[in-house]
């Protein structure tokens, strides 16, 4: 009884279902939380004494930064969990989630080069970060192509589960590389031990942004899984009947008209 809990997790229909309640409320906390976050930074943050109003895209390069990298563990774990349970939903989970860090690779790769033109004077530099951050979109990029390119899906989880486990270890060195090299990057600005460097003004709506988007990052995996599941599980029972309600929810809507 005591792993029950765990195991109906491992349920792609308990998910699915579980999830459509979930999404009522937590979609529209997340649109909030972006909308108020990223208004706050942008528009109403303080001008930075240094880097003027440039400084600005921190508000959306950090916090896709800190998800593309938490992501990754997500993805991992997933793998991970997956792999050692044997169960289908991780699976699920671990694709879903390669897109979506992926995209926030981009995000970040793309924001930092806009920031880094007027502060560094180049749009991009072989600085160690950057080089590891390149790495990390590779990684996602690879497994997001070995989830295609497999014909059999569970060949296809197990190289993926695989690879992610041993891209792990990039993570940590993303982390570290501003102390552990040379590097046009700063250290990192909030630290969980310490004082923060950043001024109050600014460090409110970075923290808002953060958390808005660790809301979009749920929102979108939990997106994303859910399509999956309709995609594996498609001659299943239950998704078969769950499409015939459907149809007739949509016929009785439409008056019954063809």
């Amino acid at each position: 009884m005591a792993w029950q809990w765990f195991h109906r997790l491992g349920s792609p229909r308990w998910f699915y279902e579980k999830s459509s309640r979930w999404l009522v409320w937590f979609a529209p906390l997340t649109l909030v939380l972006m909308v108020v976050g990223i208004s706050w930074g942008l528009g109403f943050a303080p001008i930075d004494s240094k880097q003027g109003n440039s400084y600005r895209i921190i508000f959306i390069h950090m916090p896709a930064a800190a998800l593309a990298l938490a992501g990754y563990y997500i993805m991992a774990i997933a793998g991970a969990v997956g792999l050692i349970w044997k169960m289908k939903l991780p699976f699920m989970v671990m694709k879903s989630a390669a897109p979506i860090g992926a995209a926030l690779t981009v995000l970040t790769l793309a924001t930092g080069s806009l920031w880094g033109h007027p502060t560094w004077g180049t749009f991009w530099e072989w600085d160690a970060r950057n080089i590891f951050m390149l790495v990390l979109l590779f990684l996602y990029a690879g497994i997001v192509v070995l989830a295609e390119v497999y014909p059999s899906r569970d060949a296809a989880d197990k190289a993926c589960a695989i690879l992610a486990l041993v891209g792990t270890i990039n993570v940590p060195i993303i982390y570290k590389s501003v102390d552990w090299w040379y590097s046009l990057h700063q250290p990192a600005s909030i630290k969980l031990t310490g004082g923060s460097s950043i001024h109050p003004s600014m460090l409110y709506p970075l923290l808002l942004c953060i958390l808005a988007y660790y809301c979009f990052y749920t929102l979108a995996l939990i997106l994303y899984t859910r399509r999956e599941i309709l995609v594996r599980e498609s001659r299943t029972k239950w998704v078969a009947e769950l499409a015939q309600a459907k149809f007739s929810q949509s016929q009785n809507a439409s008056g019954g008209a063809p």
